[in-house]
């Protein structure tokens, strides 16, 4: 299992600091730095500009919302910062949700399956150089795209859903999780995926679990900072779905939280259920748990 950090200057650091951030990440060995797109820094353009600055960490996007960029404009974006980065970028996209969508946006949230999948026949062609002829209920496109020294980059799912994993596997190399614990990952996530990608005889299994991470001496501290940190993420109905499924009352009741060895033991446990990748959201509130987090995760690599 590949491990990586989830970056947090995205939303209030510069781009110096995300910078900063992923050389970090690379100097401790991570196999991956992902920067997620909230509503701070576009997450490929500062990609694209850690990507001449950090020459060797995976870098990923998790994950860029589909609905306000057109799938051929996307391909353009992926295929530059691809260029940028020297092959290593993992374009990881989604949705967003409803309010964000409808509410912030003013677009219609109508049918999200059938928008991914035809995000994605039109988008995946491009990313290979091939022009698109597509004619559908979402999208009617017909060009192509041509970035020299754009390769086809690693494209991921936010696909949390039966019908988001089905299209994921059919058309994509994986998916990338978020509030989505071990039992569910085990149950539904990866048997899902995998059950697909044999049915349409491809291999899309990556699967890249995000978790929130904290080695404390103070558990009960820790959890109350989760609840109050994630709590967002419990009142959104996709991230909410895969919470019940877990049986979680919150976001804090899926947070790896414990001593060095407790919260090791919890993260190479997703090995064994199939978790190819583990993409740690550090959360420490004080210097020693910032530091003894990142000492803990930075103890498994391989």
């Amino acid at each position: 299992m590949r491990i990586g950090i989830f970056g947090g200057a995205s939303n209030d650091g510069t781009i110096d600091a995300m910078v900063a951030e992923a050389r970090r990440a690379e100097a401790d060995g991570f196999a991956s730095y992902w920067a997620p797109q909230i509503f701070g820094h576009d997450a490929l353009t500062a990609l694209a500009v850690i990507g001449r600055e950090v020459p060797r960490i995976e870098l990923g996007t998790s994950v860029v919302p589909t609905y306000p960029r057109h799938p051929m404009m996307m391909a353009q974006q992926a295929l530059t910062v691809n260029a940028a980065a020297g092959g290593r970028l993992c374009l990881g996209i989604g949705l967003s949700h409803q309010i964000v969508v409808e509410s912030m946006w003013g677009m219609s949230f109508d049918k999200p399956v059938r928008h991914m999948r035809e995000y994605l026949e039109v988008m995946m062609p491009l990313l290979e150089g091939k022009p698109v002829s597509h004619a559908g209920e979402a999208f009617n496109v017909n060009g192509g795209v041509n970035v020299p020294g754009g390769t086809r980059p690693n494209v991921v799912i936010a696909a949390l859903g039966e019908q988001m994993l089905k299209v994921t596997a059919a058309l994509a190399d994986g998916t990338l999780t978020w509030c989505t614990g071990p039992q569910t990952l085990a149950n539904h996530t990866i048997p899902t995926l995998k059950a697909a990608a044999d049915k349409a005889g491809r291999d899309s299994t990556r699967v890249i679990a995000a978790l929130p991470v904290c080695v404390t001496n103070d558990r009960e501290a820790a959890l109350q900072r989760a609840a109050q940190v994630f709590v967002v993420y419990g009142q959104l109905p996709s991230y909410r779905a895969m919470l019940d499924k877990e049986g979680a009352a919150g976001p804090a009741d899926i947070a790896i939280i414990g001593s060095a060895s407790e919260v090791a033991d919890r993260i190479m446990a997703l090995a064994e259920i199939g978790v190819t990748d583990f993409a740690a959201v550090e959360f420490g509130a004080t210097p020693d748990e910032v530091a003894e987090t990142r000492a803990m995760v930075k103890s498994l690599l391989k």
